[in-house]
């Protein structure tokens, strides 16, 4: 299993000693550095920015927001972070949810999947750059129709320093992981679980088997997902660390009638302390959320507790579908997560 460091978003401001630890990262030999957006920091700036310091690490987003940009705008990102990284990026798409689609971006969130296709359709043909960009779709029309007549059809002035950049989809629903397994080149889960494995295996194989799949099957395919990791003697201290995290995004990152987020950990069995969760979130009792927890939800989506402990728990993992555990924490304890991960 290849290691990956997720700097993910900022909070109130600029996160401190992120340029270090991704120092160490790259020294100690994690594979990619990985940024990521919701609605204040975005995550091709901080990713240019802290990449710039970098020569061997690949540089990804986990996730670019897909109603933030036109698909020409977020190809024409692509290529020119490929071409000052030297090749070394790694384009992470995904939808998010109804809350911040229309909340945030103005953007309408329905039929999510169909929308994400043409997306994808129009990014690979920007990179390609082997004809004028042309599609007729539901949601993406290029040229526009109506306007001024005047708009045309048009390649990238700027040719692809690799025309197979990786794009990778981020999904959480079985349709969408099918989806990721037909049309991009990897999957990007947010909270995973070994006991979850055979459930998204499933999900990738029916998108390997569309005749329209770009990968046959996971040899040639990444997932790429967050894998919490602290090393401490204390187990319910470590919890302590993810519960405020892992509330928020089973009781805040969604409505109270969508949450994908709230599904993930349902599906693990988790159903009914994730609703007290949630109904004391969306109640402004946001530490008794917290306090609502489950260690074993923890323990489900993450390794915690002594070094001992972890090992003993990394083989399950490493038996899973994932190729790249997203890490984050002190600089401290990378050389040993790595050592534990690989």
């Amino acid at each position: 299993m290849k290691v990956g460091l997720s700097t993910g978003y900022w909070s109130a401001g600029p996160p401190s000693g992120v340029i270090d630890d991704v120092a160490a990262a790259e020294r100690i030999g994690f594979d990619s550095i990985w940024t990521s957006e919701a609605y204040g920091s975005d995550a091709l700036t901080p990713l240019a920015w802290w990449g710039a310091s970098t020569t061997r690490v690949r540089l990804g987003t986990a996730i670019m927001q897909m109603s933030a940009r036109t698909p020409t705008a977020s190809a024409m990102a692509a290529l020119t972070m490929d071409h000052l990284s030297g090749g070394r990026f790694i384009l992470g798409l995904g939808a998010s949810g109804p809350q911040v689609v229309e909340g945030w971006y103005g953007q309408p969130f329905s039929r999510p999947l169909a929308r994400t296709r043409e997306y994808f359709d129009v990014v690979r043909q920007v990179i390609a750059r082997e004809e004028p960009v042309a599609l007729d779709g539901e949601f993406y029309r290029l040229p526009f129709r109506g306007g001024t007549g005047l708009g045309k059809s048009l390649k990238s002035t700027v040719h692809p320093l690799r025309r197979d950049i990786p794009i990778m989809l981020a999904a959480e629903g079985p349709r969408n992981v099918s989806l990721a397994a037909e049309i991009a080149d990897g999957w990007l889960p947010l909270w995973f679980s070994p006991k979850s494995d055979g459930f998204y295996r499933s999900a990738l194989a029916e998108g390997f088997a569309r005749p329209s799949s770009r990968h046959q099957g996971l040899e040639t395919f990444e997932v790429i997902s967050l894998l919490p990791v602290i090393i401490a003697d204390d187990v319910e201290a470590c919890a302590d660390l993810l519960r405020p995290m892992l509330a928020l995004y089973i009781g805040a990152m969604g409505a109270r009638e969508s949450n994908f987020h709230f599904d993930v950990f349902a599906r693990l069995g988790y159903e009914a302390p994730c609703t007290k969760i949630r109904d004391l979130y969306l109640s402004g009792a946001k530490g008794e959320a917290i306090r609502a927890v489950p260690t074993a939800l923890v323990e489900d989506v993450a390794l915690i507790g002594p070094r001992d402990k972890v090992a003993g728990e990394v083989a399950r993992w490493k038996e899973t579908v994932i190729t790249t555990a997203l890490v984050s924490g002190p600089a401290s304890q990378y050389r040993m997560i790595l050592e534990l991960l690989s």
